[in-house]
């Protein structure tokens, strides 16, 4: 007989009611313990604070490309002045610049070839550190100052054909004026390089007017009218080198030409010939040594040279040498340890040493020595400080 299917069907869902609703217990029971899921912290309360966490914080290092540039610097302030005012501030250091002639005592030749070490400045007798030495043919600028008075006129004859001598050999570019004196100074002719015009200027010099003469006044003049003209100067004074009427004294006339820059004054005494005609000694003789001395201090002072004529026929080599000494000159430039713009007068002294700081001797081809001259200012005026 078949067993009724629906009669067991039945009997098996009533077997599956009665034991799921305990499955999921037992299967808790038997299951392995699961890794405990970690609930949120509850909101804390008000009064609790913030929560904070004190563990360190490592930041990863930016790469040095991804760091920014650094702020650039802040702009100064542009303040302007009043006004648009503008404000220099210049500082003048000093160089003097000092011409010397070096001539051998004998024969008044120029000596070349000299080197800087070979001289020695001493301003105020400190030395200084020359800078710079040339050698220099430069233009000349002259004044003859010639004494044209009733007691030199002897002399006037072999003056005019020494003095032809002398600007015959004159360059293109070289200028003289020809100014006489007696009581008061007379310009023959003013700075010019017509030869012909110069010759005709001497050739008028026939009757001298007066025997008195003013070398005083007559120099004074000339080197005022010559510092008006840039350039290096030169005065060639012909004259006894007495002083009658002047109305400056010995001691003003020294300090303008102290005072002046730019100008050598070469100066030929007539009366050491006039006094081997009269005859010295007495009154006359010590006259014409002040005369003479005079006319030696007013060289010296420049950097020139003193003549002393007693021939007639002297001349003519006077104005050769002259003329080489004109010509020819070393030009030492140096900056003075004395860097004061105060107006005051530095003493200088220009020497020739060898390589040991002894003086420089000199020999000639045979061996023999010879004595030599520096020729150079033996001062100078500080500029003041307006200048």
């Amino acid at each position: 007989m078949m067993p009724n299917l629906s009669h067991h069907r039945s009997l098996l869902l009533l077997f599956l009611c009665a034991i799921l609703p305990a499955l999921p217990s037992a299967l808790a029971q038997d299951a392995p313990p699961a890794q405990q899921q970690t609930k949120p912290t509850p909101p804390a309360p008000d009064d609790a604070g913030p929560q904070t966490d004190n563990g360190s914080i490592v930041l990863k290092k930016k790469k040095e490309a991804d760091e920014p540039p650094p702020p650039p610097a802040p702009e100064a302030p542009k303040v302007k002045n009043p006004d648009n005012a503008t404000y220099s501030l210049r500082i003048d250091v000093p160089i003097v610049n000092i011409d010397a002639s070096v001539i051998l005592d004998k024969t008044h030749q120029f000596v070349p070839g000299l080197k800087p070490e070979n001289f020695l400045i001493l301003e105020d007798g400190v030395p200084q550190t020359i800078t710079s030495v040339r050698t220099t043919q430069t233009p000349i600028t002259a004044v003859m100052l010639l004494e044209f008075a009733a007691n030199s006129y002897f002399l006037i004859r072999d003056m005019q054909n020494a003095s032809y001598s002398f600007f015959r050999s004159l360059r293109k570019d070289d200028y003289v004026a020809v100014v006489t004196y007696d009581l008061r100074t007379h310009i023959l002719t003013d700075f010019t390089n017509n030869k012909d015009l110069i010759a005709q200027s001497l050739q008028s010099l026939m009757i001298p007017g007066f025997s008195d003469t003013n070398v005083f006044d007559a120099l004074y003049e000339t080197l005022d009218r010559t510092s008006r003209i840039e350039g290096r100067k030169y005065i060639i004074l012909i004259g006894s080198g007495r002083d009658t009427f002047s109305k400056l004294t010995l001691d003003k006339i020294l300090a303008k030409v102290k005072a002046t820059p730019n100008v050598t004054i070469f100066t030929i005494g007539t009366g050491a010939f006039r006094n081997e005609l009269r005859g010295g000694g007495g009154p006359r003789e010590l006259d014409y040594l002040q005369a003479q001395n005079q006319l030696k201090t007013f060289a010296s002072m420049t950097g020139g040279l003193y003549f002393a004529p007693i021939f007639e026929g002297e001349l003519p080599d006077i104005f050769a040498t002259i003329n080489d000494s004109i010509r020819n000159e070393y030009i030492l430039t140096y900056r003075p340890t004395n860097n004061k713009n105060d107006g005051s007068y530095r003493k200088v002294k220009v020497l020739l040493v060898d390589n040991e700081g002894h003086p420089l001797r000199m020999q000639d081809e045979k061996g023999k020595p010879q004595k030599y001259s520096v020729i150079a200012r033996d001062g100078y005026n500080a500029k003041l400080p307006v200048e």
